[in-house]
């Protein structure tokens, strides 16, 4: 199993704003796609302008066959063009993390 986890990073506060309309407009089309998240999270020290969040695949293939079927979604075309024109986020950046057989997630 790998992880995927993304840190976004937002301009000062429009954290709330940008997961408001995530929630409301991006959530649903992801999950149809990806399935349900494996974590949603926020920092409570450190940087607080950014947030997490990680999707678990079976592999690198099923991430990518997963991700493929997503980004020919015109639904979720639309919801990157409407984020964008927003202007809440500043950066991304995303990680594939693999499992180690001491440590199996359970899901």
């Amino acid at each position: 199993m790998i992880v995927e986890h993304r840190t976004y990073t937002c301009r000062p506060g429009t954290i709330k704003k940008q997961l408001a309309f995530y929630e409301k407009h991006g959530l649903a089309i992801q999950k149809k796609h990806l399935g349900e998240p494996f974590g949603y999270f926020t920092h409570e020290h450190g940087d607080v302008n950014s947030y997490i969040h990680m999707w678990a695949y079976n592999d690198v293939n099923d991430r990518m066959t997963r991700r493929a079927a997503l980004m020919k979604d015109p639904e979720w075309h639309s919801y990157l063009e409407k984020n964008g024109e927003l202007g809440y986020l500043v950066s991304q950046e995303s990680k594939l993390l693999n499992t180690l057989p001491f440590a199996p997630i359970k899901r």
